[in-house]
């Protein structure tokens, strides 16, 4: 991107050597559909410890495709500031400009643009979630799920989901649950029962195809609160709703620790649990693997009738699509070297492709 593209506003609080702590830049995308990209960059080293580099996200605000809620990009963007993220916030192609793929081309520029500048910007490149609303929610739910440039993770506030609902607002866009596959990123989504603007039915169809794609996810739906209601700070919102829907942020910020890592003094911590649910989609078959993926693979069935005569037994039931090979050896108690031997065998056998 040429410098004549770039309208930079820059801000900063002081810091103790002369420069400062917090830098924003405002970059212009698209100069014909009025697309930007904001940044909040953090500095990193110094008063900061260890912190070399911060995971970021990218705040994608709703307002049905015609415009950005401004209510849902700095009050969100500095909520995750504070956790030690560095943010950036996309306005993207509205209204008659909002025709698909267009929304999706701004994302995928936005995403490009804060990878290749990682080192500048202090971002660690394969940490990065997007954060989407309503109609944001929308579009970064597509970057979940059909980018070419992917996130790292997805947090999915009231989101448009089903492709009848999507289309009351932008008619040509996409339904998101046919797209969900095997290398949609882990998703924290959160909507409410009562929402009165995006039914939360486009929340329960989300998670459903996450789960019978394998997809790590966590999920809440609130049980009162209308549409919109952002961080829900009393500065935003004065509204009714639930006292625990204020808990998403937090909560998010949380599970975002789990699956990728979270920011510490000395530096980025290791995820707890890391983006699968299992090993089914390695490339070679291992202790993570469920049974019920195992015994569609004629290798590994063999490897096991040899050593555990038997080992399927919990295949009738509906432990065998949960139940990882690794737990089920715990549970029936088998030898630390009988487990050590399966896994040397079955982890030299290439993973099939398989549909969940």
């Amino acid at each position: 991107m040429s410098v004549g593209l770039r309208a930079a506003i820059h801000a900063g609080i002081p810091g103790n050597k002369g420069g400062t702590h917090l830098k924003t830049e405002t970059i212009v995308l698209n100069q014909e559909r009025n697309v930007s990209l904001t940044t909040f960059i953090q500095a990193v080293g110094g008063e900061f410890g260890r912190i070399g580099r911060r995971p970021a996200v990218l705040v994608i605000p709703g307002g049905g495709y015609h415009f950005c809620s401004d209510r849902e990009a700095e009050p969100v963007a500095f909520a995750y500031l504070k956790a030690g993220y560095q943010a950036f916030i996309l306005r993207y192609s509205l209204n008659e400009q909002s025709v698909w793929p267009n929304p999706l081309d701004d994302y995928e520029q936005a995403m490009a643009l804060i990878r290749q500048n990682a080192a500048l910007w202090h971002v660690e490149a394969d940490r990065i979630a997007v954060v989407g609303f309503s109609a944001g929610g929308h579009l970064a739910a597509c970057a979940a799920t059909m980018s070419r440039n992917r996130p790292n993770a997805a947090i999915l506030g009231y989101p448009v989901i089903d492709g009848n609902c999507a289309r009351e607002y932008q008619r040509t866009a996409p339904d998101v649950v046919a797209h969900v596959d095997e290398n949609t990123c882990p998703c924290f989504v959160f909507a409410t029962r009562t929402d009165n603007l995006v039914p939360a039915s486009n929340t329960i169809h989300l998670i459903d195809a996450l789960y019978r794609k394998e997809v790590a996810f966590e999920s809440h739906i609130y049980s009162n609160g209308d549409h919109g209601l952002s961080t829900s700070d009393a500065s935003i919102e004065d509204r009714p709703f639930c006292e625990r829907y204020s808990r998403w942020v937090s909560d998010s910020i949380a599970w975002l620790a789990d699956v990728l890592g979270g920011v510490t003094p000395q530096g980025l911590a290791e995820p707890r649990f890391g983006p699968k649910v299992n090993g089914n989609r390695e490339k070679m078959l291992n202790m993570d693997c469920t049974l019920a993926h195992l015994m569609g693979n004629a290798a590994a069935r063999a490897v096991l009738d040899e050593a555990i005569p038997g080992w399927d037994s919990d295949a009738p039931s509906g432990r065998a699509q949960v139940i990882r090979l690794r737990d089920a050896l715990n549970r029936r108690g088998e030898d630390e070297s009988v487990a050590r031997a399966i896994e040397e065998k079955i982890s030299a056998i290439e993973n099939g492709s398989r549909e969940a």
